[in-house]
């Protein structure tokens, strides 16, 4: 076993590194022991959208154990389903809120594929929220986003939310969770020990300029395994 096979074993916190720009992005994100890699596909608003055919050559180029995460707006299955198929990721993040039946037509369509559900904390209100999305997907992920604004806002902010409401969510459902939002080296740490979460998330906090930082991902890592 390598050292990075045993680091990898050893952590108890999962690290999904989201937004790569490039090939040679996701292989440092890997290379500093990330778990899960995201692309982005088109967004309303916020950092690293890029094209289909970009998206599918980052996933083909993704080895075995390390999963891929799609994020979509869409709130329509056929239209998700559509990306998927172009994209070949083998987990979809969905940013907005969807209805029931579409995570139904999700299961039906594409059995193998893992379906993830992000929560936008901005009060108690997500509990709920949290709740009736976690009888329906693999894992959530609790982000700072805003639904409600003219162009809405479903990630990438860089705020931190209230990590009491997060906490309680982890509590209250039996499916696992990520927490992002305005996550760095600074506060990561406190973030694991308040919220407990299944994995953590990180775009903007491990970057420079829009780049992915490699340092800034060491420090991120050296941080998340000293808890």
């Amino acid at each position: 076993m390598g050292v990075e096979e045993k680091v990898n074993v050893c952590m108890t916190t999962r690290v999904k590194i989201c937004c790569m720009g490039s090939v040679e992005e996701s292989r440092v994100a890997i290379r500093c022991g990330a778990s899960a890699v995201g692309v982005v596909s088109a967004m309303p608003s916020g950092p690293g959208p890029i094209d289909d055919r970009l998206i599918a050559e980052i996933v083909r180029s993704i080895p075995p154990g390390v999963a891929t995460f799609l994020l979509t707006s869409k709130q329509r299955a056929a239209e998700i389903l559509d990306q998927l198929r172009r994209s070949g990721a083998g987990t979809i993040q969905i940013v907005d809120r969807v209805g029931t039946q579409c995570y139904a037509s999700l299961r039906s369509s594409m059995p193998n594929v893992k379906i993830v559900q992000v929560i936008h904390v901005r009060g108690v209100s997500a509990i709920d929220e949290a709740r009736a999305a976690a009888e329906h997907v693999d894992a959530l992920l609790l982000d700072s986003g805003n639904q409600s604004l003219p162009i809405k806002e479903l990630g990438g902010t860089g705020r931190v939310h209230d990590w009491t409401i997060s906490k309680a969510i982890v509590a209250a459902v039996d499916v696992p969770v990520y927490l992002a939002g305005g996550l760095k080296a600074s506060n990561v740490a406190e973030a694991i020990l308040t919220v407990k979460p299944f994995g953590v998330d990180v775009c903007s906090g491990v970057r420079s300029n829009g780049k992915l930082d490699e340092m800034k991902v060491k420090d991120f890592f050296e941080q998340v395994r000293g808890v």
